[in-house]
């Protein structure tokens, strides 16, 4: 079953005195792209927490927030007296211009992340082994959403490349009869120009069948469905990261349309052609979500 990307994920529990909220978001991304923010006391812990993010969700564009909403006892804090004035100013010049009551700008700003932390707060290691079975629950409840929101991804690219699969037999069903205008036209042409006695009819049959072997888009047909069909199987692979693979493969889907479109030389089957080109891009952009 795919599983896309995106999704979003969410745990809170508490470990010790402590309550942990645990946030996370995954976009579409090439690598694995962590954002993280987590109170300064979780900092020796930074390497761990995003080595555990890479291995639950693999790729995409991650923003985990890590929140201590509360502590179940009193305990000495200090305060980032640099910070609370970096706060101070911007705020109390737009209280001013504002024409605000700037009474309650220090409380305020004692409670903004960061200006009030406790002096000596940290983990012992069995409150990390604690955190960490929270950190894999919001990273789970992440990767739920992807599949769920995978399934939609899934049914939509089956149906693209069902749609394309159609104007690929739309395509082999016009082909004899392409074969047959095509030598038509080229016997009139000469009928015309040259006059109906005046040519080698043997030669003719004979650059006739070059001409048509050279414009021959049986092997492009037959690439295409083989395509469509690996497509499908590559949808019911348990790979955990199926969205590159599908990429090529679209890709290789491309090559055979544009191949077909310039063999072509008949209307019927470029309408053909642009409708398979639509399908595939659309199948492309999809697949950008696919994990």
């Amino acid at each position: 079953m795919l599983k896309s990307m995106t999704g979003f994920g969410r745990a809170e529990q508490n470990v010790g005195d402590k309550t942990f909220l645990v946030d996370i978001k995954s976009l579409n991304g090439k690598q694995f792209d962590c954002s993280l923010k987590m109170p300064a006391f979780l900092k020796p812990f930074e390497f761990e927490i995003r080595k555990r993010l890479s291995e639950k969700l693999q790729r995409g564009t991650i923003d985990c927030t890590i929140s201590l909403k509360q502590t179940g006892s009193a305990k000495p804090v200090s305060i980032n007296i640099s910070l609370a004035k970096a706060y101070f100013q911007p705020i109390a010049e737009l209280s001013k211009e504002l024409g605000l009551d700037d009474a309650h700008i220090l409380g305020n700003i004692l409670k903004l992340p960061e200006v009030i932390t406790p002096t000596s707060d940290t983990l012992t290691e069995e409150e990390w082994l604690d955190f960490k079975k929270i950190l894999d629950a919001a990273a789970d409840d992440l990767n739920q959403h992807r599949l769920e929101e995978g399934k939609v991804l899934e049914a939509d690219l089956i149906n693209r490349i069902g749609n394309i699969e159609k104007q690929e037999q739309l395509i082999a069903e016009l082909e004899p009869r392409r074969k047959v205008k095509i030598r038509e036209g080229l016997v009139k042409l000469l009928e015309e120009n040259v006059g109906p006695e005046q040519y080698d009819k043997n030669r003719l049959e004979q650059e006739i069948i070059f001409y048509i072997e050279k414009i021959d888009i049986s092997e492009e047909q037959v690439r295409l469905r083989n395509h469509c069909d690996y497509f499908r199987t590559l949808l019911r692979d348990n790979d955990a990261e199926i969205g590159k693979k599908l990429s090529f493969l679209l890709q290789e889907i491309g090559r055979e349309i544009n191949t077909t479109g310039a063999k072509a030389y008949d209307s019927t089957i470029q309408q053909s052609v642009v409708m398979m080109k639509d399908e595939l891009e659309k199948a492309k952009e999809q697949v950008l979500n696919v994990l």
